[in-house]
C-alpha cells in the first residue's frame, strides 16, 4: 500500500507539507490576491492587486453540512488530488477530472468534520445549477478552477 494520509474522503501523498506547517505558512505568506466566496449568490471570484477575476458559480455545502463561514487561508494547494471510494464495499482511488474532487484541489480549513475544501467536479450540473449539495466543499467547474488554480498560492486569504 502507498504511505498516504486521510483527508475526508481525499488521500493525499505522504511527504507533502504537513498541515501544521502548510497552516503556519499560510499565517506568515503575504499576498495582495485574495478570494471572495458570497455564499448567498453562490460564486467565487479571485482579486488579485484590486482587479478581479471571475466572478465564477459554486455549488456549496447541503444545510445539514454547511460550507464554514468565516475569513480562512488557502493550506494546501494539489494537482491530481486521490480521492478513496469505498463505494459497494470496494476500495478504489479516483484521480483526474472525473474523480469526485475533479483535477485541482485547494485546502482550506480543517475541524471535527474533517477538511474543507474548494476542488473541481464531474457533475457540473450541480455547480450551474448553483446547488448546496457538498459536504461542506466549494465545487467548481474543472475549467473555472484551472483559472483559479493558476493565480492563487497557499497562504491567499479566503473570505466566505
Amino acid at each position: 500500500m502507498r504511505n498516504v494520509a486521510v483527508f475526508v474522503g481525499l488521500f493525499l501523498p505522504m511527504g507533502l507539507m504537513a498541515p501544521g506547517v502548510a497552516q503556519e505558512l499560510a499565517l506568515r505568506t503575504s499576498t495582495d490576491t485574495r478570494i471572495v466566496l458570497d455564499l448567498r449568490r453562490r460564486q467565487i471570484s479571485v482579486i488579485p492587486a484590486g482587479q478581479r477575476l471571475g466572478p465564477w458559480p459554486v455549488a456549496i455545502g447541503d444545510p445539514q453540512t454547511p460550507t464554514p463561514k468565516g475569513t480562512f487561508s488557502i493550506v494546501s494547494k494539489q494537482v491530481n488530488p486521490v480521492y478513496l471510494s469505498t463505494k459497494e464495499g470496494q476500495r478504489r482511488e479516483l484521480v483526474g477530472p472525473s474523480s469526485p474532487i475533479g483535477d485541482r484541489y485547494f485546502g482550506f480549513h480543517r475541524d471535527g468534520r474533517g477538511e474543507f475544501g474548494i476542488h473541481g467536479t464531474p457533475w457540473p450540473h450541480w455547480v450551474r445549477r448553483r446547488a448546496s449539495v457538498s459536504r461542506g466543499c466549494v465545487r467548481m467547474l474543472n475549467a473555472h478552477i484551472r483559472e483559479l488554480f493558476d493565480v492563487v498560492e497557499v497562504g491567499t486569504p479566503l473570505q466566505i
